[in-house]
Formats: C-alpha cells, sequence, structure tokens
C-alpha cells in the first residue's frame, strides 16, 4: 500500500463498522461516507463524511488518496436493492480505479448454485438460481473486470452468516434472538440434522486485514472463511443457552409461513425468503486457501463470541455469564 487511507462504505453497518475499527487499530486514517455524518459518527478515531455511496461524485471525492476502499454497503433498509446495488458498486470501481486503490467486497455463498455444494472452493462454478444470486454474480464480474483493466485490484471474503456484537440485519439478532431483551425462547430457521455455516464479524474482519496487508496478493483475489460450522443445527443454539445459563430455553421452529405473508410489505424478509434453501441443505466455504495463504483462519472461541454477541446486541448484561461460570464452578467444587 503507498498511503494508509482507506474508505470506507457502509462503516455503520456490521461488517463495515467491524472492519473501519479494526483498520484504524492498525494505523489506518479512516474515511467513513455517510448521509448523516453527525448521527452516525460516534467513533471518533473516524474522519466522516458527508456523502451518499449512489451518488458518484461524492464516493469519488471521498476517495481521493486512498488505497483501498472497503465496499460494505447495502441500499438503506434493503429498499430496491436489486436496482442499486449494481450502481453503487460501479461508483466504488470508477473510485478505485481513479485512485489505484483495492476494493475490499464481503462476499456471500449467494453466488454458488446447487452444482457448487456441499464443499465450495473459490473456484467452484458460480451458476445461482436466485435472483440475489445472480446479482452478486455480476457484482463479482464487473470487480474482476476492473482488476483485469490493472487500474484497480479487488479482495473479495466470502463467510457463513454474519453475527457479532455490531450486527444488526442478519439471522442471529433478528432471528434466533431478539435484539434489546434476554430471550425467552430461540427461533431456528434450519432442519436439526443440517450443517450450517457462521461467521463472528471481529473474526471477518481480522482476516481481512490481514490479508490486505499481506505481501503477494494478485491484483484479484478471493478468499473462504470457514468460521464456525455448526454440524447438525445444534452447536449455535446450545452456545446461546449456555450464555444464558438456562440449559432448558426452549428453540423453535422459524415461522417460514408467517414470513412469507409478511414479506411483500417487509424488503428483508423478501430477501430472506429467498435465500430459505441455505438452510434447507448443507452448505460449506471451504478456508483451504485462506489457511495456507494467512497461516491460520483468526477464530474467536465460539462462546466468547455468543457471549460477546448476546451482550452487544442487548439480549444480556455483561455480568451474567461471569456470575454463571462462577456459580458453576462452586457447585462442582
Amino acid at each position: 500500500m503507498n498511503t494508509r487511507i482507506t474508505l470506507v462504505l457502509g462503516a455503520t453497518g456490521g461488517i463495515g463498522g467491524e472492519l473501519a475499527s479494526r483498520l484504524a487499530s492498525g494505523g489506518w486514517q479512516v474515511r467513513a461516507l455517510n448521509r448523516n455524518p453527525d448521527r452516525a459518527g460516534k467513533e471518533d478515531r473516524f474522519q466522516w463524511i458527508k456523502g451518499d455511496a449512489m451518488v458518484a461524485a461524492d464516493v469519488a471525492t471521498a476517495a481521493e488518496g486512498a488505497s483501498l476502499i472497503v465496499h460494505a454497503v447495502n441500499p438503506p433498509g434493503y429498499s430496491d436493492w436489486d436496482k442499486l446495488v449494481l450502481p453503487m458498486l460501479d461508483n466504488t470501481i470508477a473510485a478505485a480505479e481513479a485512485n489505484g486503490a483495492r476494493i475490499v467486497l464481503p462476499g456471500t455463498v449467494y453466488n454458488y448454485g446447487p452444482d457448487a455444494f456441499p464443499v465450495i472452493a473459490e473456484d467452484a462454478p458460480q451458476n445461482p438460481l436466485t435472483r440475489k444470486g445472480k446479482i452478486r454474480r455480476e457484482m463479482e464480474r464487473r470487480l474482476k473486470a476492473a482488476a483485469g483493466r490493472g487500474k484497480a485490484r479487488v479482495l473479495i471474503v466470502r463467510a457463513g452468516d454474519f453475527f457479532g456484537p455490531r450486527a444488526a440485519n442478519n439471522w442471529f439478532s433478528q432471528g434466533l434472538v431478539k435484539a434489546g431483551s434476554r430471550p425467552r425462547s430461540i427461533g431456528y430457521p434450519g432442519k436439526r440434522g443440517i450443517g450450517h455455516q457462521w461467521a463472528y464479524l471481529p473474526d471477518v474482519a481480522e482476516t481481512m486485514a490481514r490479508l490486505v496487508e499481506h505481501d503477494g496478493l494478485a491484483d484479484f483475489e478471493s478468499f473462504h472463511m470457514d468460521g464456525h460450522w455448526d454440524a447438525d443445527g445444534t452447536k449455535m443454539t446450545e452456545a446461546i443457552r449456555h450464555a444464558l445459563d438456562d440449559p432448558f430455553l426452549p428453540v423453535k421452529s422459524m415461522p417460514w409461513w408467517l414470513m412469507r405473508l409478511a414479506s411483500p410489505f417487509v424488503p428483508f424478509l423478501r430477501e430472506v425468503m429467498e435465500m430459505r434453501y441455505l438452510w434447507q441443505v448443507p452448505v460449506r466455504l471451504d478456508n483451504a486457501r485462506l489457511v495456507a495463504t494467512l497461516g491460520a483462519e483468526p477464530r474467536t472461541p465460539l462462546d466468547k463470541a455468543i457471549r460477546a454477541t448476546l451482550i452487544g446486541v442487548g439480549c444480556l448484561g455483561s455480568e451474567a455469564p461471569e456470575r454463571a461460570v462462577s456459580q458453576a464452578r462452586l457447585s462442582r467444587s
């Protein structure tokens, strides 16, 4: 990197915020583009810039002199996602090419279809069956074309379903638990016996940061994370029970029928319904290439990650898990 200046699009979001914080801790100058910086700018290590990721001139101005652009932004409330995602990415590509910068994109498993399941390497064919998957594939095609033109570089890191203290719009804080209160039950979208892959956001951010600073990356790179693999659908729910010190907390099936009824009126639920198939079959990203590059994948122990997440989303007081552990130790002594 010629300069350690990064522009983060989506710094108030889950992965955008985590990566921005990790880069700031690593000595990067972090610029955060936001439409309402006075309300968003709680992180004083960032330079908050007023602007809109959907306005090319705003992105271009904010990116001047940057060697890294983190594209972790979505349209507000997922409204018109299919119409706005590609133009937003085009703005990022144009800004990166103007500065010779590397783009970092949090990737997804949506790009792949059943012909790539159940274990997916980076070079697996991308034949998605869903509308969202096809748009994601087109995003990566445009990024690869930009890297091929020699004016920008690209790093894509794919991972499982996000969870973490900063994460908001995700299965964990909107499905398994309800943010803001102690759970009375755990919702689970999948079937018992079907594996599912999860990714703790601080680990994803750490992985991305290490790759960004790794010598020898090609102009276009993609890597897969393993994260936390729940082989039968019970590992995550048991970890939540453990963190809450409530081994008999009920686990209830997700009301897919109700979500389907509500999906025409709630954009996020429309996106969720399209991705339901990922809870019906095991799909696992293979991290062999990542391990070969970094030596190991950053991985926070699941119990620690779940505890931090429950505290962060307001489902657990910060002292409760420590008391539970202390009482358990006393009972065994």
